[in-house]
């Protein structure tokens, strides 16, 4: 695979992202970086994936210009169905999403989500944006991905507040609250990946990104890291991955960095 050595860290997330992506899954989409994985995966390796936009845009088709953001014109053209929030969020509840991407201010080793508040109910240190349609995906999705940059302070042992369930305290816990289909299936960071021991849940390293180590993702993890027997090199994009990204981002407004 041919490879170019100037690409900057949000494109090695968004080819991984990608490359999560199976043909003809149904998708919930999302903004920034999983927004360019999706269109990356519709173009090389997933044709039949169908894209499901938050506020209500359903597409099999990539946009006919690139768009910053899911409401912008183009994705609206020719897209499959014009329907309301309402109207894709009831897609999740009838099973019929297989893969959503969420993210958070503080995710911990059993992949649960806090955007909604750091400290305690009692005792809070700082208020954030809350779960806008995150805990759905998380319960209604048949797995979620979380793509978030790998900093000790979001990677913490327990988040203050589970706004978006992985997998609570691990195996067996979705069950023992109804949740009846999902979870995370992978954690795509600035440093690395990490899927979930099927036994016991726990957020296992299995790919480091080039430039990183494995001690690079100890210093940044709020808890004693599982290295996977397995850890591999995650592939850097291809040149083809790249100039396919940057015709969707041409100006770099989420790649950049």
């Amino acid at each position: 695979m041919d490879t170019d050595t100037h690409y900057t860290r949000s494109e090695l997330m968004v080819a991984a992202a990608s490359r999560e992506i199976a043909d003809g899954e149904v998708v919930f989409v999302g903004m920034r970086l999983p927004l360019l994985g999706f269109l990356l995966a519709k173009s090389l390796r997933a044709p039949n994936a169908v894209g499901v936009y938050e506020l209500g845009i359903i597409r099999d088709t990539v946009a006919p210009e690139p768009i910053l953001t899911m409401g912008d014109l183009p994705n609206l053209y020719r897209s499959q169905w014009l329907a309301d929030t309402r109207d894709t969020m009831s897609l999740l509840q009838q099973g019929l999403v297989d893969v959503s991407f969420i993210g958070g201010a503080q995710v911990d080793r059993f992949g649960n989500l806090n955007t909604t508040l750091t400290g305690s109910a009692e005792n809070i240190k700082t208020r954030l944006p809350g779960s806008g349609g995150a805990c759905d995906l998380a319960c209604l999705a048949h797995r979620h991905i979380i793509i978030m940059v790998h900093e000790k302070r979001r990677f913490v042992p327990r988040v203050d507040y589970i706004t978006s369930p992985g997998y609570g305290e691990g195996k067996g816990w979705r069950e023992s609250v109804g949740l009846v289909r999902g979870g995370p299936s992978a954690v795509i960071t600035t440093l690395g990946i990490f899927a979930f021991d099927p036994e016991t849940r726990e957020m296992v390293l299995t790919s480091i990104h080039p430039g990183a180590t494995v001690e690079m993702v100890q210093e940044q993890t709020g808890w004693p890291v599982r290295i996977s027997a397995a850890l591999s090199r995650t592939p850097a994009p291809s040149l083809e991955e790249l100039s396919t990204l940057r015709r969707f981002d041409p100006d770099g407004f989420w790649t950049s960095k």
